[in-house]
């Protein structure tokens, strides 16, 4: 270009060719075509805008006037583009300036494509007073990205803003609102008016007519709990409170009743252990124990049944009463060959002095438990009883043994008879009770500790009851057998233990 006098058009458009001639550096395309040819190109297929394209925000960099740049177009409206419009590390701002829209529509690259390698700028070229250059400005980084969910305005519209269906995408998530709900409120208690319920019709009518050969049955009636005397005793018949336990005594604990029973030959058997009405309402333990076992195999077998009653104001009464039942069992236990013969031989002498001999021993061993726990002489003792029945049917011998109180009877006939030898005539300071008995078929023999024994002697009404409910000659169920030694009587609520054998 001359720097004097007038231009000359055959250079300008020398200098143009060697200027847009030459290949650009760093691209591994080249194109045959000159700009000149790209321009005109361009010039064809977009018209100049009626008005220049105006952008409500200020624009990034300067724009040559609008009568001689033709407007770009939207390089992303044309081609593919590479990321999604919701991509989130897209800028925020808009794109300073397209690309070379005419080197991209006819290599046909992307954008991405077209963005030269991070190198440094070439140098512009000299300023011209009639065509700028159009690489002047710098090329976009591939960071610069429309914004999300925008378009870029074609030739004719306005840089306004302007609403697209993609922008409802932008609006941050929101929970959707629920319904108001009144806050919960307790219904309110159903009011009953007065007077007496009524559950069904009031008048139901009469009974339907049974089939033939039907019989109707009797109204049940509950009974009442069982009491014999002047009247009801003071104490409720059911059990109201349990004993207090302590975490580390609990195998001190023992059920409020014990229910046992057995059939050997001729042998019929019914045990039953219950708490007294005064120990129920006042949460004491039974003091009563009750155990029952059998020795040896076939007919040389023995049974043992013994009954044991602590003493009342102890606080061990309990657990002597069961070491004293399981004390002498086990030395019955032992002793149950010799035992076995001399009641087969009917040896009286050798069995009184035997069964003596294993008693003391058993006393002997509370006594010194006793001593072992801190406690004072005869505190940590208790009334003991015991029947031994053999288990050959040919032998009727039963024998009874044990120290204390408590009751030996027999019901032989629908009559009562005391067999138990202390008595009115017993010689004082005799401790030791034995006896043997000859059994008849039909009879029924009693043992009971000292809960059942009294009222049994003090309450004529209670013996009656008892000897026709248990002197048929038929043994009762278990069951049965429970309700009737719970028959209570006013003044009698200690605890109570019957042991009840019937020879068929």
């Amino acid at each position: 270009m001359s720097q004097q006098g007038e231009t000359h058009p055959r250079q300008e458009d020398e200098w143009w060719r060697q200027l847009y001639g030459s290949p650009e550096p760093g691209d591994p395309q080249e194109s045959a075509e000159t700009v000149d040819d790209h321009y005109a190109s361009a010039l064809s297929a977009v018209g100049a805008p009626d008005e220049p394209a105006v952008r409500d925000d200020p624009p990034v960099r300067d724009e040559p006037p609008a009568d001689r740049v033709p407007p770009a177009r939207d390089p992303y409206a044309q081609g593919p583009y590479d990321r999604s419009p919701y991509d989130q590390d897209a800028p925020e701002h808009d794109d300073p300036g397209p690309p070379d829209t005419l080197r991209l529509r006819r290599t046909g690259r992307t954008a991405a494509q077209a963005a030269p390698p991070q190198t440094p700028p070439a140098a512009p070229a000299p300023p011209s007073p009639t065509v700028p250059s159009q690489q002047a400005a710098p090329q976009p980084a591939p960071a610069d990205r429309p914004p999300r969910g925008g378009v870029i305005p074609t030739a004719g519209e306005a840089w306004g803003p302007r609403e697209t269906p993609q922008q409802a995408y932008q609006q941050p998530y929101e929970e959707p609102r629920q319904a108001y709900q009144p806050p919960y409120e307790a219904p309110a208690p159903t009011a009953f008016g007065e007077g007496p319920v009524t559950w069904s019709d009031p008048d139901p009518g009469p009974a339907p007519d049974l089939p033939p050969g039907w019989a109707a049955a009797e109204p049940a009636v509950e009974a009442a709990p069982p009491f014999v005397g002047d009247g009801p005793p003071t104490y409720a018949a059911e059990p109201t409170a349990w004993p207090v336990a302590h975490p580390d005594e609990l195998d001190s604990l023992v059920p409020d009743t014990v229910l046992d029973g057995a059939q050997y030959g001729v042998l019929t058997l019914r045990t039953a252990s219950v708490r007294g009405d005064s120990a129920r309402y006042r949460g004491q333990p039974r003091r009563d124990a009750l155990l029952t076992a059998r020795f040896g195999t076939g007919d040389d077998g023995l049974l043992l049944l013994a009954v044991a009653s602590g003493a009342r104001a102890a606080d061990d009464a309990p657990r002597a009463a069961q070491d004293a039942c399981r004390w002498i069992a086990g030395a019955v236990g032992r002793s149950q060959l010799r035992l076995s013969e001399d009641i087969r031989a009917a040896r009286r002498g050798s069995l009184k002095s035997g069964l003596h001999r294993l008693t003391d021993r058993c006393y002997g061993r509370l006594r010194a438990r006793g001593e072992d726990l801190g406690l004072e002489e005869g505190q940590y003792t208790a009334s003991l009883r015991c029947l031994l029945l053999p288990v050959d049917p040919s032998c009727r011998i039963r024998l009874f043994f044990g120290v204390g109180d408590g009751g030996l009877f027999r019901i032989r006939d629908g009559s009562w008879q005391d067999l138990d030898p202390v008595g009115k005539d017993a010689e004082p300071g005799e401790r030791f009770r034995f006896r043997a008995s000859v059994a008849h078929p039909g009879d029924a023999l009693l043992l009971c500790s000292g809960g059942l024994a009294e009222p049994l002697r003090g309450e004529p009404a209670l013996a009656a009851r008892l000897a026709h409910q248990w002197g048929s000659g038929r043994p009762p169920g278990l069951t049965a057998f429970l309700a009737e030694a719970q028959t209570r009587v006013k003044g009698y609520a200690d605890d109570r233990t019957a042991v009840g054998v019937w020879d068929a």
